[in-house]
């Protein structure tokens, strides 16, 4: 294991988060790096919009994607108490799966699909629910409106291929799925058992679906750069999202945090399913997130999916260690956790300029830390 030199970590982090502002990347961003059982780096750049408060570590941010994680850490919990199996077909606990169709875009219909996606492939991009771009965006106000409308819209509009025989990012359709599958195993709706269960056990107090008023004053707004200069982006109200309301308990998309709060998700995936002396996820729950799900024939190259987010496999990944795993959001949050250093990272910000998996900021937090350990 390598030791993180904090005075280098932190000079490489300042850099880069002002020349995001410096560029108007964002209006305002947060960095957190954990290691070792203790908290190296923290701290916050800039303002919550244009005429914002400054950035602290009670600003929500919109997570996008990196709700994923969370919702497979939410299955894998009922996996763990025998509750949910990953690979018997879906249909089991979603009668709608039975007899879906394999669609083309353009109206295609190539049958029954011989095999039904399972829990597995839902979380790990392999089902064909919610793949293809263009019929999502053909989805209504009104098939937006909860997860039972979502989950009947992408039934009648069919798989995009056959599961398990490609792989395709589900941007949210397939973990709605997931989510209504907890609903319907638990009695409870989504949000209250991802309180119960996940939430409150990792003292994540400020993480939701629909935020309190308090919660809505506190959320930094989205950026966007037009003709060189910072603008915020429009959102309806009640919208966390794109257009979906937040009400619509979207599993691939739809919580806000703050970075302490996500940081605690973070470290007890680090720490193997515990918090304190509690053992939110068992150790193979967390090697199953951990571990790469999708066969190098049908995902070639260095990230792979694992359930709910990537795992870097190839030693040409270029900051990242293999073993490493995470994810990001379309508004620019990125996490991963390194067990090989015994680290894990959180950077926070809600832009349109370089957002999405992948983008700049988040690859230079990766840099900054992995040029920052001691000689």
């Amino acid at each position: 294991m390598k030791q993180l030199d904090r005075r280098k970590l932190s000079a490489n982090i300042d850099a880069i988060a002002e020349a995001d502002l410096a560029e108007k990347k964002v209006f305002g961003s947060a960095y957190c790096v954990h290691q070792s059982g203790s908290t190296v780096f923290e701290k916050y750049y800039g303002t919550t919009g244009l005429d914002g408060a400054p950035v602290t570590g009670k600003t929500i941010f919109r997570t996008a994607s990196m709700t994923k994680p969370i919702t497979a850490a939410a299955a894998l919990i009922l996996w763990d108490r025998g509750l949910l199996s990953l690979d018997e077909p879906a249909v089991k606990y979603l009668p709608a799966l039975r007899g879906v169709h394999v669609i083309d875009a353009d109206g295609t219909d190539h049958g029954e699909a011989k095999t039904l996606p399972t829990v597995r492939h839902m979380l790990c991009h392999t089902s064909g629910i919610g793949s293809d771009l263009e019929k999502c965006e053909r989805m209504t106000p009104a098939d937006k409106e909860t997860m039972t409308a979502s989950l009947i819209y992408h039934v009648k509009s069919g798989l995009e291929f056959e599961p398990g025989t490609r792989q395709h990012y589900s941007g949210l359709a397939a973990f709605d799925a997931v989510g209504q599958i907890i609903e319907i195993l638990t009695g409870m709706d989504f949000q209250r058992y991802l309180q119960k269960e996940l939430f409150a056990p990792c003292g994540m107090t400020d993480t939701v679906f629909t935020p309190s008023a308090d919660q809505w004053a506190r959320l930094t707004a989205i950026h966007n750069r037009i003709d060189g200069e910072n603008t915020e982006v429009p959102m309806a109200p009640g919208q966390v999202i794109d257009t979906y309301p937040c009400t619509h308990f979207v599993g691939g998309g739809g919580l806000v945090s703050t970075l302490p709060d996500y940081l605690n998700f973070a470290k007890m995936l680090l720490n193997r399913g515990r918090v304190g002396k509690a053992q939110i996820l068992s150790e193979e729950a967390v090697r199953q997130m951990s571990a790469p799900q999708v066969s190098a024939a049908i995902m070639p190259g260095n990230e792979v999916w694992g359930l709910g987010g990537r795992v870097i496999t190839g030693k040409a990944y270029p900051s990242l260690p293999v073993g490493s795993f995470g994810w990001s959001g379309a508004y620019g949050c990125h996490f991963w956790v390194d067990p090989e250093n015994d680290l894990c990272a959180v950077f926070m910000k809600n832009s349109l300029v370089d957002g999405g998996a992948g983008n700049q900021s988040a690859q230079a937090f990766e840099r900054a830390v992995y040029t920052a350990f001691a000689l």
